[in-house]
């Protein structure tokens, strides 16, 4: 699996390239991701990477987690993640290393991992996209309704998996094959055509895809 870049979602905008196209692009920003541990198989297990983000108030480090970043020489992060890699892909980091937006370039397709925006409770017409029923003569307050959600004489039950009023959002969410249409190394921005999951301020995780759909 491919190393996941830790980002903040700064918000949308958009730019244009050399022949005057318009491009919506998201703007994510990481200065850098801190590699805090390797993970091996002989010690624990797998091979994996940790990475720490942003900086954490010593008032709010426990002195568990302050020993971890300790061995690293690391300062606290606010956000700790791992990434499963390969033993042959590990062997590329040391422990202290600073990762930046500039392991990724232009033209090159990513994929983004965030938690989506929290809707609340809906109904169906919202969460599921049902259709609205005909407001005519005859149908009172069940315009936004589901409908019948039995399943006749037998089974004699709610199926499961039907589809119904509950919580949306606020769930981990990945979209594919997003474009990097420019990198500023200097300032750590990525600039990613597309919509990436989350809100504003959000914490994203982008990745190399796996496989590129054209």
């Amino acid at each position: 699996m491919p190393l996941q870049l830790l980002c903040r979602k700064v918000g949308n905008t958009q730019i244009f390239n050399d022949s005057g196209e318009c491009i919506p692009v998201t703007v994510l920003f990481a200065a850098s991701n801190t590699v805090v541990q390797k993970k091996t198989e002989d010690k624990d297990g797998y091979s994996a990477v940790q990475l720490a983000f942003e900086e954490r108030k010593p008032t709010r480090t426990t002195k568990a987690l302050a020993g971890h970043y300790g061995k690293a020489n690391a300062t606290p992060g606010r956000f700790l993640k791992e990434s499963r890699l390969t033993a042959e892909e590990a062997e590329a980091y040391e422990v202290g290393q600073e990762i930046k937006v500039d392991i990724f370039a232009p033209g090159q397709h990513v994929d983004a991992i965030g938690t989506s925006k929290g809707r609340g409770f809906t109904g169906v017409v919202k969460r599921h996209n049902f259709s609205v029923k005909r407001r005519t003569h005859g149908t009172h307050e069940n315009t936004r309704h589901g409908g019948a959600i039995g399943a006749g004489a037998y089974p004699g039950r709610v199926i499961k998996g039907m589809k119904m009023p509950g919580q949306m959002g606020a769930e981990r969410a990945t979209v594919k094959n997003l474009e990097v249409v420019r990198v500023d190394g200097d300032r750590g921005l990525l600039y990613v055509r597309g919509s990436v999951p989350g809100h504003k301020n959000g914490l994203v995780q982008i990745r190399p895809t796996k496989k590129i759909s054209r």
